[in-house]
């Protein structure tokens, strides 16, 4: 016989919905167990009597908390706001909550970051990982207990599984664009060496170029993945190269610095030289010239990466590597 202390209780909730404690523990850890009858029952009786479920109690006694970290490398890229939103809709279909954290690019605020929602006990890590993230602290959370998702960049020989557009593909396509238009005058700009998208970006911009039997060496201008990077990068080509006709940026957000620049120096984008982004921001249709970009579908990142969340919680093996595919926007930037 339970004691009344004028709080209302998870026995109060089962003998208002007249099934058993256990069952009401099932709809409140949002388990697949129970009927969708015996669920709505629960749920009425919750409402009626206002129950609050204690998720920090139940994290102590499961070891597992309700929380997923969004470890996010750069909220100020539109593409990366875009892609948390992807995410934080599909976490919530899972029943669980985002806890949504921007490291700026910066590996050692990513550490620190990361050292503090471990005192939260969070289900598990989402991560955009920072430039300079090393496979052996990545593999040491992991061994710690706590599942570790990388999304659209990986670390080399990480355990992590990673969810990534096909870059690659990406970039091979927007180059043979161009190369097919019969402009070989082309560059590449933008990215960093440490970041794994910049070479699987970059693999896919030499490989058009051999696949089109282009021996000589193209520019390839590396920058910090902001719109002053693209227009640095820019600057830098049109003294290196002041003959290109193109370039084959390595996101949007390097497109719109190097459109900038670009006028600055009175060039016509899209006519004096062409431009292809990569990212498919909401803006690249809107400017003038529209920018021809590769469009990443946001939201199937976010699917898939919440389907190997599923199976990393259920204890399951997911794919070691799941590639999103990706496609060309032609607009006005590069007809």
């Amino acid at each position: 016989m339970k004691k009344s202390t004028g709080k209302v209780t998870i026995w109060d909730v089962a003998e208002q919905a007249q099934v058993s404690k256990s069952t009401v523990s099932l709809v409140l850890t949002n388990s697949d167990k129970v009927s969708k009858k015996s669920k709505e029952k629960v749920l009425a009786a919750i409402d009626k009597l206002g129950y609050v479920y204690n998720r920090d109690a139940a994290a102590l006694r499961s070891k597992r908390s309700n929380l997923v970290a969004l470890v996010i490398n750069d909220l100020t890229n539109p593409y990366s706001a875009q892609l948390a939103v992807g995410l934080e809709k599909h976490i919530f279909e899972l029943g669980m909550l985002p806890m949504l954290v921007n490291i700026a690019e910066c590996v050692e605020r990513q550490t620190q970051v990361v050292k503090t929602l471990k005192e939260y006990n969070v289900s598990a890590f989402i991560m955009c990982p920072a430039p300079g993230t090393q496979q052996q602290w990545q593999d040491d959370l992991i061994n710690s207990g706590f599942p570790v998702i990388n999304i659209m960049r990986e670390i080399p020989f990480s355990a992590a599984p990673c969810i990534l557009p096909d870059n690659k593909k990406g970039t091979h396509i927007s180059t043979s664009h161009i190369l097919s238009q019969g402009i070989e005058e082309v560059a590449f700009l933008g990215g960093t060496a440490e970041i794994s998208d910049y070479h699987e970006r970059l693999s896919g911009f030499l490989a058009a170029l051999e696949q089109f039997n282009i021996t000589d060496e193209k520019p390839v201008i590396q920058a910090p993945t902001n719109r002053q990077g693209g227009r640095e990068a820019f600057n830098t080509l049109i003294k290196q190269a002041p003959n290109t006709k193109a370039i084959v940026c390595f996101n949007d957000v390097i497109a719109y610095g190097a459109i900038e620049a670009m006028r600055q120096h009175g060039l016509e984008p899209g006519k004096d030289i062409k431009v292809i982004g990569f990212d498919d921001l909401e803006d690249s249709r809107l400017m003038l010239p529209s920018l021809s970009t590769i469009a990443i579908n946001a939201d199937e990142i976010g699917k898939r990466t919440c389907q190997v969340l599923k199976e990393l919680l259920d204890k399951s093996t997911p794919p070691v590597r799941t590639l999103v595919d990706v496609n060309l926007k032609i607009r006005d930037s590069s007809q």
